[in-house]
């Protein structure tokens, strides 16, 4: 695989990163968390959880699939680019 392939999954992996901090730090903790700051904890509906809140799951699961997928890609080029040199 080109050496390209790798660099695109190193920057998806630093933004995956950082984005993937940010959603686990907006959600609500026990104190009420950083999402309450953002109008999260002002809506709730009867299962205790609001849309908001569950969107944020969302997206924080999506993050998290991306980020592995980046991890594994990353493995399986170097694995290529080892197993090709010797």
């Amino acid at each position: 695989m080109p050496i390209w392939f790798a660099y695109v999954l190193i920057v998806l992996l630093t933004i995956t990163s950082i984005l993937q901090i940010l959603l686990i730090l907006l959600h609500r903790g026990k104190g009420g968390g950083l999402s309450s700051m953002f109008g999260g904890g002002v809506s709730s509906s009867l299962a205790g959880s609001s849309v908001a809140e569950k969107n944020l799951d969302r997206y924080t699961v999506l993050v998290g699939i991306i980020w592995f997928a980046c991890i594994v890609g990353l493995g399986l080029w170097l694995r290529l680019q080892m197993s090709g040199t010797a």
